[in-house]
């Protein structure tokens, strides 16, 4: 599992006496023991890969949004502490698909259900969601689908 990887590599940064790696996977263990426990509290399992990679990915986007505001505020020194901490974490994501891969998932999916226009979107964005969850940058696809549906 996922998870068991995050505790392995947070032991091994404790040993190689890496303070901001241990930092982050610290974090993330909070993160995702956060996420335990809300899941337990709507009588919901435990979080599976799935859950944990979208757990990541939450905390990758708000990294992102951190850096950019630390950068509009001329705090270069706090933009590359979240950079860093976008690296850690982004080690544990599935290899995302690149631009051009996404836009031909994006078109097979659209031939294959035979979407037609903007009210299929939904639909178009369920199948990739379930094929390509943890790979795909749904933002950017979705950008993708309108501009093919139009």
């Amino acid at each position: 599992m996922l998870r068991d990887d995050i505790n392995a590599a947070l032991k091994e940064a404790m040993k190689a006496h890496d303070a901001p790696r241990v930092s982050t996977l610290r974090l993330v263990n909070a993160a995702l023991k956060n996420a335990d426990i809300e899941a337990r509290g709507q009588g919901k399992p435990a979080l599976v890969d799935a859950d944990v990679v979208a757990v990541l990915q939450k905390m990758v986007k708000q990294r992102q949004e951190s850096v950019d505001l630390y950068e509009k505020g001329g705090r270069a020194e706090l933009a590359a502490q979240e950079r860093a901490e976008i690296e850690v974490i982004a080690s544990y994501l599935p290899k995302q698909l690149s631009p051009e891969e996404t836009e031909a998932a994006v078109k097979a999916v659209i031939a294959e259900i035979g979407a037609a226009g903007m009210k299929d979107m939904g639909k178009v964005i369920a199948v990739l969601r379930e094929r390509h969850g943890g790979q795909l940058d749904m933002g950017k696809a979705s950008g993708i689908v309108k501009g093919l549906l139009k």
